[in-house]
C-alpha cells in the first residue's frame, strides 16, 4: 500500500475527510494511476498514527475518505541522530536513504577536515533540500510516521556542541578495541533516550576531532576487526540499534 504524508490540517476526523495536494497529486494521478475507491495510507501529524482512506475524487487535490486509523507505533523507542562526515560523490543520498529505512531519526552532514567535498552557501541549500527529498521518498517507502529531518551542515565542533546534550554519544573509532565494552554502551541505550553517532568521511577523523569528541563525553566504539567504508559504518551502527531496541 502506497503512504503520504500530509499536514494535520489536511486531516478532518470529525468529516472522515483527508485532503492530499502538492507533488503527490501528480504521483498518484499520473505516475501510480489510481482510481477512485483504491485505498492509500496517510500520515499527517506527530502522533504516528496511520490514517487509512478510500480514494473518492482525483482533481487538483486528492479527496480520500478516512475509513478507519491504524493505532501501531512503526518509530523507534530512542531518537537516534547520526552525524555524517561529508562523503564524496552521491553517497550522501545512499546514506540518507538507507538510514531512514533503519529508523533514524535525523541526519546532520558534518564538513569534517578530511571531507573532500567543500559545501557553502546555496550549494548546501541546495544539497540539503535534495538530501531532504531523499529522506522523504525513503519515509515513505518504508511506512515511517515521520519524515526525519536532514539538517544543515555543520562544522565538527557546531556538531559536538549540538550532541552535547544528548543522552548517548558515540564515535567508531579504528583504534578502539573493547568489543564487550561497544556491546554494552549500545545495549544499555533505552527507550526515550537520544543518541549521536558520529560517522566520519572517508579517511576518517584526524585525531584533534576525536580529542574534542572525547573531551565532550563522546564515547569511542568499535565496529569489528574490518575497516568499513563511511556509507557503510553508520548502516552498521543504526542496523545493530534497531535490533536491540525493537527486540
Amino acid at each position: 500500500m502506497y503512504q503520504f504524508f500530509v499536514e494535520p490540517s489536511q486531516i478532518n476526523i470529525s468529516d472522515k475527510r483527508v485532503i492530499i495536494t502538492g507533488p503527490d497529486v501528480n504521483h498518484i494521478r499520473n505516475v501510480l494511476r489510481m482510481k477512485p475507491g483504491e485505498e492509500l495510507s496517510v500520515r499527517g501529524g506527530p502522533d504516528g498514527r496511520e490514517y487509512r482512506c478510500g480514494i473518492l475524487s482525483l482533481g487538483e487535490e486528492i479527496l480520500c475518505e478516512l475509513r478507519f486509523i491504524k493505532e501501531d507505533n512503526v518509530e523507534l523507542p530512542a531518537r537516534i541522530y547520526l552525524f555524517q562526515g561529508l562523503p564524496k560523490g552521491d553517497k550522501m543520498e545512499l546514506i540518507v536513504q538507507k538510514a531512514v529505512e533503519l529508523g533514524v531519526h535525523q541526519v546532520i552532514p558534518v564538513a569534517a577536515a578530511r571531507c573532500v567535498v567543500k559545501l557553502d552557501g546555496k550549494k548546501a541549500a541546495a544539497k540539503t533540500a535534495r538530501w531532504q527529498g531523499v529522506a522523504q521518498a525513503a519515509a515513505k517507502q518504508s511506512r515511517r510516521a515521520i519524515v526525519p529531518e536532514v539538517a544543515e551542515v555543520l562544522s565538527f565542533a557546531q556538531a559536538v556542541r549540538t550532541a552535547s546534550r544528548m543522552d548517548v554519544k558515540l564515535i567508531p573509532y579504528e583504534l578502539a578495541e573493547d568489543m564487550a565494552r561497544t556491546r554494552r554502551l549500545l545495549e544499555g541505550i533505552g527507550p526515550g533516550q537520544s543518541v549521536a553517532v558520529f560517522i566520519g568521511p572517508e579517511g576518517g577523523f584526524e585525531e584533534a576531532e576525536i580529542g574534542l569528541a572525547l573531551a565532550e563525553g563522546v564515547e569511542p566504539i568499535t565496529l569489528g576487526k574490518r575497516i568499513l567504508r563511511t556509507e557503510t559504518a553508520g548502516l552498521a551502527v543504526l542496523s545493530w540499534m534497531m535490533y536491540l531496541l525493537e527486540a
